[in-house]
């Protein structure tokens, strides 16, 4: 897994979100820009957490990019996901990864602890997530990572690790060279900075990683 990594935004309008995730999924100049979309709305009931997922699902399944949900594990199995991300308030890995199999995505966040991603990663997780390193528009941290874990993560972690808060192209380039696999993004995406479309800014992140090999 590397690239950029696709977070949902908390909209109830479901033709709106599907209009602006297929304009990333399709945009082009790579074979897949988008390594990986999560479903993730704090706010929605289980009818339209349903709906929603259900259909992001069949358009990642058109566009061949793994689909997983946040925190659900039971909308998880419903659908027939790809997998799970969990935080520090949800399911443990373990958990998950023991009802899910071998054969689901188990994503963890691990906040600014190496010492918890490297308990993720032994209990199962198919990456760990780092963060927030900057101030989102989304999320609000109430601490700030500092990019020299990513150096430390280097030596211990075996699984991608992917760097979440207030991403942007720009400000996540060094943080690449660090050595993230993945870069998680929402409102960079969903909102781009005009005169920026939905389709630069994909580039831009899918540029990030140009001529690195996956090891």
């Amino acid at each position: 897994m590397q690239g950029l990594y696709l977070v949902t935004p908390n909209w109830d309008d479901t033709d709106r979100l599907l209009d602006v995730t297929e304009q990333a999924l399709q945009a082009g100049r790579s074979s897949k820009p988008v390594a990986l979309l999560q479903y993730r709305h704090k706010h929605a009931g289980p009818s339209l957490r349903r709906e929603q997922a259900t259909a992001l699902l069949a358009l990642c399944r058109r566009h061949g990019v793994p689909f997983i949900v946040n925190d659900v594990v039971a909308l998880c199995e419903q659908i027939d996901a790809d997998g799970v991300h969990v935080g520090g308030t949800d399911a443990s890995v373990a958990a998950v990864r023991a009802q899910l199999g071998a054969g689901k995505i188990v994503g963890a966040s691990c906040y600014g602890d190496l010492a918890l991603a490297v308990a993720a990663q032994d209990d199962g997780a198919s990456y760990v997530a780092f963060g927030g390193f900057y101030p989102s528009l989304v999320k609000k941290y109430d601490f700030v990572t500092a990019p020299a874990l990513l150096d430390r993560a280097r030596t211990v972690i075996r699984v991608p690790t992917v760097v979440i808060g207030g991403m942007t192209p720009e400000n996540a380039a060094p943080l690449v060279a660090r050595g993230a696999d993945m870069v998680a993004a929402i409102t960079a995406v969903y909102q781009p900075q005009r005169p920026q479309t939905v389709t630069d800014a994909v580039h831009a992140f899918a540029a990030l990683f140009s001529g690195r090999v996956t090891g």
